[in-house]
């Protein structure tokens, strides 16, 4: 029988996981830092180059207005560009610059060697469990996003 603190504990480990990389990525960093929804519409954007602004927008799950604002500021700092798309003059299209690329490629990498770092320090069966783990977290996952697409 599932316990039932289980969800809340699983989504407390999620966060408190998430909040430590971040903090630990964090440090050290040279640039400006970005904040989260910017990360996510850029990884966003680097996923499905020329994706229009109100096709992110359900993408994340945000206002179209919100998207918009995080464009012009991303625009402004020179990490995406917006086109107009031919298809609809009224549209844009939104691509990475290559500062952009760079900076989500070098934040990819260092999130690989903090997790990488800190999961070798697990005995094996922790490793394990976690490598286990991994399938029904993905589709889990998968749940979540269709139950927020159909609200």
């Amino acid at each position: 029988m599932e316990s039932e603190t289980f969800p809340e504990e699983l989504a407390d480990a999620f966060v408190g996981i998430q909040r430590l990389i971040r903090r630990r990525l964090r440090r050290g960093l040279a640039l400006p830092r970005l904040r989260g929804a910017e990360v996510e519409l850029l990884r966003l954007v680097e996923s499905r180059p020329g994706i229009g602004i109100s096709d992110a927008a359900k993408e994340l799950y945000l206002a179209s207005n919100s998207v918009s604002t995080l464009v012009n500021q991303l625009v402004k700092d020179g990490y995406l560009l917006r086109e107009t798309d031919p298809a609809d003059r009224r549209a844009a299209r939104l691509l990475l610059t290559e500062a952009a690329a760079k900076r989500l490629a070098d934040w990819q990498r260092r999130r690989t060697e903090l997790v990488a770092g800190r999961v070798a320090r697990l005995d094996e069966a922790d490793r394990e469990a976690l490598r286990a783990a991994l399938p029904a977290l993905r589709r889990l996952a998968v749940t979540l996003n269709e139950e927020a697409e159909e609200s």
